[in-house]
């Protein structure tokens, strides 16, 4: 099948964005590197009367230093991140995160935005983000406002913003050279969204020591002191963190999330970081 008929508009400023979104009258939708939306379009899941390409905004492919935090924009692709070509705040861990991402054709044309407006709770970056604590900024009609980490994504495919609001970047407190990450990424074969999900941050310098469990049926569990976790060796310490995230004791989502943080803790402790 092929997408319904629709408008097209390529606004090269947010300004011009948030205008033609507004002239609208609620039936368009924003889109960056299509690969989510257009899917939906083809097989008519979707089906907005204009499409507002936001690829014609650089500064939603800037990245901005501001000491202790950087900023990415939300038209990075996963591509550009994979390959270096966007600054790297996370020593590591957003480049090692982005070569698992889909296939590379794929992450040619997918956005970091794109994926957290999405808000799918198996992709990637709405995992990464949870466990950076990252500041989501938004640019609307009424205005700039910061999102929390925490209040960004309300469900599965929901999340803080507004239909005529723009997802401009993520601002992440930087990792210090001295830190330690592991990622671990279950799913049956490549490209395909993630089982679960487990991320092991621990940064002593920054004041981090995190541990996620991701691709829930909703937003990913964070568990913010995860010091008692990652030093605790025994089969168990899992157990509480699993049944705060939702899971059944005993269940298919339970054994294979269990695996994931697991490995992820291990990969932790033996290399100090995922080996690039």
């Amino acid at each position: 099948m092929k997408a319904a008929a629709f408008d097209y508009e390529k606004p090269l400023d947010f300004n011009e964005a948030i205008r033609v979104m507004a002239a609208s009258g609620g039936n368009g939708k924003f889109v960056a590197g299509s690969q989510s939306l257009g899917p939906m379009m083809n097989l008519r899941f979707a089906q907005p009367e204009s499409l507002v390409d936001l690829r014609g905004i650089a500064a939603l492919r800037a990245c901005r230093d501001e000491g202790a935090f950087g900023v990415l924009g939300a038209g990075i692709t996963h591509a550009q991140i994979e390959d270096g070509a966007a600054d790297d705040y996370t020593q590591g861990l957003m480049r090692y995160v982005a070569r698992g991402i889909a296939y590379r054709a794929v992450r040619n044309r997918g956005t970091l935005g794109g994926s957290l407006a999405h808000a799918d709770p198996a992709a990637d970056w709405i995992n990464v983000m949870c466990g950076l604590d990252a500041d989501f900024l938004v640019i609307g009609a009424h205005g700039e406002r910061i999102v929390t980490s925490a209040d960004w994504m309300a469900g599965a495919f929901t999340t803080a913003l507004e239909p005529d609001e723009i997802l401009a970047g993520v601002r992440i407190r930087k990792l210090t050279s001295a830190a330690r990450w592991s990622y671990y990424k279950f799913n049956r074969k490549p490209g395909e969204f993630a089982e679960a999900i487990a991320l092991c941050i621990d940064d002593a310098a920054a004041g981090i020591c995190r541990a996620v469990i991701g691709a829930l049926d909703g937003a990913p569990h964070r568990i913010e002191n995860a010091h008692a976790l990652l030093d605790d060796p025994s089969p168990a310490a899992p157990d509480p963190h699993l049944l705060d995230a939702g899971l059944e004791p005993g269940s298919y989502e339970y054994q294979v999330h269990r695996v994931a943080l697991e490995r992820a803790i291990a990969t932790l402790r033996t290399y100090g970081r995922n080996p690039l």
